[in-house]
């Protein structure tokens, strides 16, 4: 007698108008036994389908990809829900990737049955029209995060994205000033309203939003340390303003936040080299003059580089202004980023050790600072082969 089908593995049979059928018992939900029907022209072609559905179910999915369900209506439901999970400047991103990119690619695929080859060959498309290698390894990163939201919903068995082959991505060197183009670079800009911001971002390593965002109250300047506690994030229109931490009903109207920063290694303490603490004191003095002279005009943030008004500086514009200011000392026009690389870069050079040099860049890993700058630490390896040279086999003297 042939075996009889255990409960649960599917059931194949042939319909009147000649099409195969197979069904499948995915258990009890919300208090009722759903059972999914799966059509093919054969019974082969069903079989399969069969046996697929009934390995996802194994692995834990309840839905089998609803037909009905397309990543376009996955896509739009995932990225409001991520909402309130991740910075504003970081759903931006996202829903910039989704709208432009996944959706038009990807939309009208079911949601159940996309594969790996679904996500290479839609990346190797945005390959062809002229995206960037570094673009699409972020469509496919962002595609992968969405696709773990329908994993833990059990939406789908398998992450057809982090299934799928990652775009290779060359990494760029990092640009950096020489020790002698910063000193020539500090000398030519003593004078200039940016100074004290150039020198706290050369010499501590500070990311832009982190220098913009520091406040007096996260300074220490009789101990000689700053406090990383603050990241400012400039808002559009099209941005939230809920979820901040320390942002005034009137910043967030002027288009600006703090928010925490990156990472919980980001919130960090910096002793400062001991000529800055002068620097910041002789800013602060002229802040204070600033403030004076601007008198009710003053918006008083506590923020220690500020516009004539009391309000944070804007980004692109401190980054243009440094790249002139580079342009008129005669040095290379990096961009303001430039600087917390050379902070890093000058660190490694003087033999500090990389794990100290993490931890004042506030990177989250050892490895994300021995990968970004490899081509110091190849120079410290020449370094330590010759002094290891020296120690074992110089001559000795009579």
């Amino acid at each position: 007698m042939t075996k009889r089908r255990g409960r649960g593995e599917g059931t194949i049979s042939q319909r009147p108008d000649g099409r195969w059928m197979a069904r499948v018992d995915l258990g009890w939900q919300d208090g009722r036994r759903r059972r999914k029907a799966i059509y093919g022209q054969t019974r082969a072609e069903v079989r399969d389908k069969l046996t697929k559905a009934l390995r996802d179910v194994q692995q834990g999915a309840t839905s089998l990809g609803d037909e009905r369900q397309t990543i376009k209506q996955f896509l739009e439901r995932w990225i409001e829900n991520v909402r309130s999970s991740v910075r504003a400047k970081t759903h931006h991103s996202y829903a910039q990737l989704v709208r432009l990119h996944l959706v038009p690619g990807l939309g009208h695929l079911r949601l159940g049955r996309l594969q790996p080859e679904h996500v290479d060959a839609f990346l190797d498309r945005k390959r062809a029209d002229g995206l960037s290698p570094r673009t699409c390894q972020y469509l496919r990163a962002v595609l992968r995060i969405a696709l773990n939201r329908a994993i833990k919903r059990k939406l789908v068995a398998q992450n057809a994205a982090a299934l799928a082959d990652a775009p290779r991505v060359v990494r760029a060197e990092v640009e950096s000033l020489t020790p002698d183009q910063a000193r020539a670079f500090l000398a030519a800009v003593t004078d200039n309203r940016l100074y004290a911001l150039i020198v706290v971002a050369v010499s501590c390593g500070l990311r832009e939003g982190e220098l913009l965002g520091l406040r007096w109250p996260d300074l220490d300047l009789e101990r000689g340390v700053l406090r990383v506690r603050y990241a400012l994030e400039r808002l559009s229109p099209a941005r939230p303003v809920d979820g901040s931490v320390a942002a005034p009903a009137e910043a967030t109207r002027a288009g600006w936040r703090l928010v925490e920063p990156k990472s919980e290694k980001s919130r960090r303490t910096i002793r400062l080299p001991a000529p800055v603490v002068p620097i910041l004191r002789a800013h602060r003095v002229r802040q204070l003059e600033r403030r004076l002279a601007a008198g009710a005009r003053w918006q008083d943030h506590e923020f220690v580089f500020t516009t004539g008004k009391g309000t944070p500086l804007d980004g692109p514009k401190v980054n243009t202004t440094v790249k002139n200011l580079m342009r008129a000392a005669g040095v290379p026009a990096l961009h303001f980023h430039s600087l917390r690389h050379s902070c890093a870069t000058f660190l490694l050079v003087q033999g500090v050790a990389p794990r100290v040099v993490m931890d004042i860049l506030g990177h989250s890993q050892i490895s994300l600072t021995m990968n970004t700058y490899s081509h110091v630490i190849e120079q410290l390896q020449d370094g330590a082969a010759q002094e290891m040279s020296a120690l074992l086999w110089a001559e000795r003297k009579a």
